[in-house]
């Protein structure tokens, strides 16, 4: 079993991007469904997103960073950053950051 975790930094302004909506999906014969959803706290984190250990399959972590910065009055390119990965086997921590600004997004796999 894995576990996920998760952080965005607004690199525009240096800081953590508090309040923004993330949710987790796993892809099925049914289609995308929805395993968890949380927000980001005051340091840009969520540490739990996942408190029951995943099964190894195809996920996404989607960030809906446009609601983040129409909230703070700036316009954006992007509505939402997704992660598209794969979890090939049981047992290990994936912590997968969003670094945003209103005209990028990227992530890596962080520890």
């Amino acid at each position: 079993m894995s576990t996920i975790t998760t952080h965005i930094l607004d690199t525009a302004l240096g800081k953590p991007a508090v309040g923004v909506a993330i949710s987790l999906e796993q892809n099925s014969p049914e289609g995308w469904l929805p395993v968890a959803d949380g927000e980001t706290d005051s340091d840009g984190r969520i540490g739990d997103l996942t408190p029951e250990p995943l099964t190894p399959g195809h996920y996404r972590l989607t960030a809906e960073i446009g609601d983040y910065f129409a909230a703070d009055g700036r316009d954006a390119l992007y509505v939402s950053a997704q992660i598209d990965f794969v979890i090939a086997a049981a047992g290990s921590h994936f912590h997968l950051p969003f670094l945003i600004s209103p005209w990028s997004w990227s992530t890596y796999r962080g520890s």
